[in-house]
């Protein structure tokens, strides 16, 4: 690293990451043969933004005399015995951060793989493990990936059953890393009867930098989470619930204005989460910009975008689209849905986009975001009817197309009732249509292959990603929640009608192939120069930890 990138990474990067090279060594007192009083390593170790020469190493060290600050000690190592560290140095670790740790290790070895620890005179952490990205020619590359993990719904087994996986190089998180909501909130319902109460102090809705701070404390207490971070580096990206439901650039869904300002809470989440996880923030822990990218060889270049802060207009709702005499003004709705103007990146964050995909020579493009990019056009009547009749609408439009498919005429009432589709969340790309155009278009254009992953939904997908012409351009793949309700819980579905349901939903949306809609787990991908297999993992219980892991579903896409 020269001089000049240096100076400028360390006004960037402010008080809560201690950058380290070979040029500053770690420029913290006391000097490491000094004697260091016992802290407390609270929620273990973590690893993360792993790059060929440098990963984040991250601890929680809380000083054991309730002091306002500390010292510990770090090393890493590329074996176990620390006998030999590569690296060491001195962090300070203070209650202005929350007592988190970061260290930017920087001039590693690429494509290596380390131990890391903390300790201070007394006491250490737990033994970490990460590594450096590759250079060069790489022949194959495994993610985990993973979203919305709510703590009050259930244990993160699907977060310890990645940590078993050895084959897994990088865990992506696709967001909802926590959730905002308070107790007898959204999916708290069982949260006493399966002890994953949230702590005393904790148990509102998060506004301030304190509750979501001990928020980030109670989910980092989950035994899976914790070993997950420890053996494996994160590359993660928030989606609403790290601020608030549903969150766009001036606000969101939940927030109202007897809350306070909105961009105060948001600050305090962002801070908070920069606090939290092993992330090493593009512009600095003042900054909202979030995404960046990562090159893994000749084989994979990931972009992680923000659809949430930087640049996403608010959502459109249909109810804003009745007219005086009550009836729905569709025109109307789907010139202000199909707007070209209209953005969820913000015109910087697509142009580095832009600029990123023309300079990449990677055999497989993955674009890491959180909400579903597929044409979700779900028949106009079932986002017309009632929660608990959705199920039954769905069966008697299957019905009829089972009918016209075996041979029979329809009415034209009844086509009409098979034609008549509308996207059915408008927090998600379809609601961002004419832009959606202008992302898939970047790749195509320039004939990489695209692949988009995605999360939020709490259930598993695939869809194909068509242009306007209906060709397909890329596929989506979407990962299951790790703990939070599916569909089932929102329709009030038991296993066997979900699992009719999501056998009529790809007969039903045009783009759609596969769906799961009430199971929790998490998704792999694994790259070679030949193939992508991706396949969806799910875990039979969230009430204990104790479960059996079922691979439901593979993909294999060659291009």
């Amino acid at each position: 690293m020269d001089r000049r990138r240096f100076i400028k990474l360390s006004s960037l990067l402010g008080g809560t990451l201690t950058l380290s090279t070979q040029l500053t060594g770690c420029a913290s007192a006391p000097q490491t043969k000094d004697y260091f009083p016992a802290v407390e390593f609270t929620h273990g170790v973590a690893s993360g933004d792993p790059t060929p020469s440098a990963v984040i190493l991250w601890t929680r060290a809380v000083p054991a005399d309730n002091d306002d600050s500390g010292y510990v000690r770090w090393q890493i190592a590329t074996s176990p015995d620390f006998n030999s560290p590569l690296r060491d140095g001195v962090a300070k670790t203070t209650r202005n951060n929350d007592f988190t740790v970061k260290i930017d290790v920087q001039d590693l070895p690429a494509g290596r793989s380390f131990y890391y620890r903390f300790f201070t005179s007394e006491n250490r952490s737990v033994t970490g493990t990460t590594s450096t990205l590759a250079t060069g020619v790489i022949d194959k590359l495994k993610f985990a990936i993973f979203s919305c993990a709510n703590y009050p719904a259930g244990y993160f087994n699907a977060y310890q059953a990645a940590a078993e996986d050895s084959e897994v190089d990088v865990v992506l998180h696709l967001g909802d890393y926590i959730y905002e909501y308070p107790k007898g909130g959204y999916a708290t319902a069982n949260a006493e009867a399966i002890g994953r109460d949230f702590m005393p102090g904790n148990e509102g809705e998060l506004l301030t930098l304190k509750d979501y701070r001990l928020r980030y404390a109670t989910y980092r207490q989950d035994n899976g989470l914790q070993l997950l971070h420890q053996r494996k580096p994160f590359i993660a990206i928030w989606d609403d619930h790290e601020i608030a439901n549903d969150t766009y650039m001036s606000g969101a869904q939940n927030h109202s204005a007897d809350e306070g300002d909105f961009f105060a809470r948001r600050t305090a989440a962002i801070q908070a989460y920069y606090e939290w996880l092993p992330i090493r923030p593009p512009m600095g822990d003042g900054n909202p910009q979030i995404y960046r990218s990562f090159e893994f060889g000749n084989l994979v270049n990931l972009y992680m975008l923000d659809t949430r802060v930087i640049g996403r207009e608010k959502q459109l709702n249909m109810a804003d689209y009745k007219r005086a005499d009550g009836q729905f003004d569709g025109k109307a709705f789907m010139q202000a849905l199909h707007n070209p103007d209209r953005t969820l990146l913000g015109r910087a964050q697509f142009n580095w986009l832009a600029d990123e995909v023309k300079q990449s020579s990677a055999r497989w493009q993955v674009l890491g975001q959180q909400i579903l990019m597929g044409k979700m056009h779900y028949p106009a009547e079932v986002l017309t009817s009632e929660r608990e009749a959705v199920a039954g609408a769905i069966e008697g439009l299957l019905g009829l197309l089972k009918k016209q498919q075996a041979g029979a005429t329809l009415s034209e009432e009844e086509l009409a009732r098979l034609a008549t589709k509308l996207p059915y969340n408008l927090d998600a790309w379809d609601g961002y249509a004419a832009e959606r155009d202008k992302v898939l278009s970047l790749f195509s254009d320039a004939q990489k292959s695209l692949l988009v992953i995605a999360g939020d939904t709490h259930n598993g997908w695939v869809n194909k990603l068509t242009d306007n012409s209906g060709e397909t351009v890329a596929m989506e793949y979407a990962t299951p929640s790790v703990s939070s309700p599916g569909m089932e819980g929102y329709l009030g579905l038991n296993t066997a009608q979900a699992k009719r349901l999501a056998d009529a939903l790809p007969l039903l949306i045009d783009d759609l192939s596969y769906c799961n809609l009430h199971e929790r787990g998490y998704m792999t991908m694994s790259f070679t120069l030949s193939m992508v297999t991706t396949q969806w993992h799910y875990v039979s219980n969230i009430s204990n930890e104790n479960y059996t892991v079922f691979t439901r579903h593979t993909e294999r896409f060659v291009n």
